[in-house]
């Protein structure tokens, strides 16, 4: 069962989600243009590799019809079909399916597991340190707050219980061994939890992959919630961000973590409610449902 749009209706949604858009990426757009760089407003468009405009495309999402008038300004786009309504466009699941399944079935199920498993709020933002523990060259040009000896320090004051392989392959040799876990690839399904500030800030890398299967707003919304995860991933790092407005979230005292974990607790709730909303709108038929949360 679908629901058709009238074009004035839908091209209403998609001036106003490319206007979000466009105010959500000016920063980054007029940085580069300048050939200036913000260690953490800029970090999504290398970490994940996606244009802004990528961003300002908006999609209906499944079992939504754009009347007549989009067959014309949507003609070559992939994965829309004729819809039921004459001249009518819709997003086509099915083919989409055909040619991307393996992939449409892995992001469903790392989202459905992840959503299922209970989050773990005991990490405190470690992995940015794990990647310079004793290290003098770091990955990103900023100072570090404390100086690498107090850093060092820190990390061996605490066990690192690191769930996320994009994280943990960052992490130096030397704090490898000292992981609770060994995330590999093939492990992420299961080791994925909604207190990992990583796993939640994918969220916008699944709705991403998933394409004109995840309306326009999700993935937004998505954005928004890797952007703001990301600030406080710098934010409560061994970095001095305070120069970019990276007031330190001092997680080597009882009050940093207190305010770490009081966060952490709200992105995981975000990100939950997106993994959801994308699955209900990208999935109609909860395939995975059965699967065991192991």
């Amino acid at each position: 069962m679908t629901t058709l749009l009238a074009a004035a209706d839908w091209r209403a949604r998609a001036a106003a989600h490319a206007e979000r858009a466009d105010a959500l990426t000016a920063g980054h757009r007029a940085r580069a243009a300048a050939r200036e760089q913000h260690p953490i407003e800029d970090f999504l468009f290398t970490y994940y590799s996606y244009s802004p405009s990528l961003l300002r495309r908006w999609h209906p999402g499944p079992g939504i019809e754009l009347d007549r008038a989009a067959a014309t300004e949507r003609a070559g786009w992939r994965w829309y079909a004729p819809g039921a309504a004459s001249g009518s466009l819709v997003v086509d699941r099915e083919a989409m399916t055909a040619e991307k399944g393996p992939m449409l079935a892995s992001v469903e199920r790392m989202l459905r597991l992840t959503a299922r498993r209970a989050g773990s709020f005991g990490c405190f933002g470690l992995h940015e340190w794990a990647m310079v523990y004793r290290q003098g060259a770091h990955r990103h040009p900023v100072p570090l707050r404390l100086g690498q000896a107090a850093t060092d320090q820190v990390v061996e004051a605490h066990e690192l219980r690191c769930t996320h392989i994009d994280a943990f392959r960052f992490f130096t040799p030397d704090a490898v061994p000292r992981n609770r876990f060994e995330p590999t690839r093939e492990s992420q399904p299961q080791l994925e939890q909604p207190g990992c500030l990583h796993a939640n800030m994918d969220v916008y890398k699944w709705a991403v992959k998933l394409g004109p299967l995840v309306p326009g707003e999700l993935l937004l919304d998505a954005f928004e919630l890797a952007r703001d995860i990301r600030f406080l991933d710098m934010q409560a790092s061994p970095y001095d961000m305070e120069p970019w407005g990276g007031e330190p979230v001092r997680i080597e005292t009882p009050e940093g973590k207190a305010e770490y974990v009081r966060r952490q607790r709200g992105f995981a709730e975000r990100a939950n409610g997106l993994r959801r909303s994308i699955l209900d709108a990208a999935f109609a038929t909860p395939t995975l449902a059965a699967l065991p949360v192991g």
